[in-house]
């Protein structure tokens, strides 16, 4: 990933390093919308919903944690003496997850990652990171790979959103999406931060 595309990365960033921090998302029909707290990208055990900790209490093993951002679950399951790789596109999070102590990082994207068959006894896609597989072809072409990389009886540990809403615009790009033979829920965006956007 070019520096100019690590949008999420200087958002990640500038919020490690106390300076002011956003993100802005911006669909490709034109719809934008900001998030300002990336504190969460930083929250502890504690600060977690009890459904992702419940789902956090159900690793086991050896770890992959696929678009790890800044390590939150990545650091959270280290400390519990789990062996753990966090994954992301993002040079400068893999940089915050080694400055905060994670030992083993890599950058990598969910569609070039490439491990060893009985690498991983458990798969974490957290933070909505299910959708990173973006539609269902992609999705079964990627976990026919995550089969491959993992032992016996791995488990896949995700989280992703339920898309219904009652927003006229996000009920309209549903509606389109479904009309295109596409998952009403899926989308096509990128991130903006100060001068930085991704792809």
């Amino acid at each position: 990933m070019n520096p100019e595309e690590d949008a999420v990365g200087q958002v990640i960033m500038a919020y490690y390093k106390g300076q002011s921090s956003f993100e802005v998302y911006e669909r490709d029909d034109g719809y934008f919308d900001a998030r300002f707290y990336i504190s969460v990208y930083f929250s502890t055990y504690k600060d977690w919903s009890p459904y992702v900790q419940k789902a956090i209490d159900l690793v086991r093993g050896r770890v992959l944690d696929i678009g790890c951002g800044a390590g939150r679950h990545s650091l959270y399951l280290q400390e519990k003496g789990h062996d753990v790789l966090g994954i992301d596109v993002s040079p400068l999070a893999i940089e915050v997850c080694k400055h905060r102590g994670l030992k083993k990082t890599k950058i990598d994207s969910i569609d070039d990652m490439s491990f060893p068959s009985n690498s991983f006894d458990t798969v974490l896609m957290m933070g909505n990171n299910f959708g990173l597989f973006g539609n269902s072809a992609n999705a079964k072409k990627l976990l026919k790979r995550l089969w491959t990389m993992t032992s016996e009886y791995a488990l896949i540990i995700a989280e992703t959103r339920d898309p219904k809403t009652s927003n006229p615009d996000h009920l309209k790009y549903q509606e389109e999406n479904s009309k295109k033979g596409r998952m009403p829920g899926q989308i096509h965006m990128r991130v903006r931060f100060k001068k930085y956007a991704t792809p």
